[in-house]
């Protein structure tokens, strides 16, 4: 005998909530839209919405993504489930927050503007509706973590780019200024970064020499990038 429910329990929601985090080679930011209906009607939000009974999770937080902000082809890593009994004031109901990284101008034709989503500064974050900032708190955290073990920041920067701007990412993640000289000392002695021929400009009259990532090298030579920024010299 098929059984359709499960007698006797009780029913509650599913939702997934999107956290994109991007840098658009100055700073680190997040994306939010405005909420489209009541409660909270155009308070700034995360991207979210209901799994529906024919998605996965994965598959709902892609087309959420899309309807919401026309981002497409984002990879997001799942971050946490989040279930207190009053997060939502009109039902029950448990989100399983993703989060990713992207450089903005990498995927700047795809923004639509049907919810008004938009690129805040991390240090300059407006209220957000519900547990949103608790999402954001904690995707900050795993982003720190990730960063101080793993190159992930490339994943957000273009193929080439100047020192500055990769000492600026890392300060973004880590809230904090980062002494110059050593920022520059322990990057370029992982021996994974190749020295271009051009500059960037538009930031100085001197300018700044790109590098790229060495995607060969890094494969053998991972662990050069390990405890890459253990204990940041802070710059007070």
């Amino acid at each position: 005998m098929k059984i359709n429910h499960y007698a006797g329990k009780n029913r509650m929601l599913l939702a997934v909530d999107c956290i994109i985090f991007g840098f658009d080679g100055t700073e680190l930011k997040l994306l939010l839209i405005k909420r489209g209906f009541e409660p909270e009607k155009g308070r700034w939000s995360l991207m979210g919405g209901i799994v529906q009974p024919n998605e996965n999770l994965e598959k709902a937080a892609a087309r959420i993504l899309k309807e919401l902000t026309g981002l497409e082809d984002v990879y997001m890593e799942q971050l946490h489930a989040f279930g207190e009994v009053d997060r939502d004031p009109v039902e029950r109901t448990v989100s399983v927050a993703y989060s990713s990284l992207i450089d903005i101008n990498k995927y700047k034709k795809q923004i639509n503007n049907d919810y008004h989503p938009e690129w805040f500064p991390l240090k300059k974050l407006p209220s957000l509706i519900f547990d949103h900032r608790d999402m954001v708190e904690m995707a900050k955290q795993k982003l720190r973590y990730k960063a101080a073990f793993h190159p992930v920041v490339f994943e957000m920067l273009p193929e080439k780019f100047t020192l500055p701007q990769l000492q600026s990412l890392y300060e973004g993640i880590y809230g904090s200024l980062l002494d110059k000289r050593n920022f520059s000392r322990k990057v370029l002695s992982t021996g994974l970064l190749v020295k271009q021929n051009d500059k960037e400009k538009q930031s100085s009259k001197r300018g700044a020499f790109y590098y790229k990532l060495d995607k060969r090298k890094y494969q053998i030579k991972f662990n050069a990038f390990l405890n890459f920024i253990p204990r940041p010299t802070y710059v007070q």
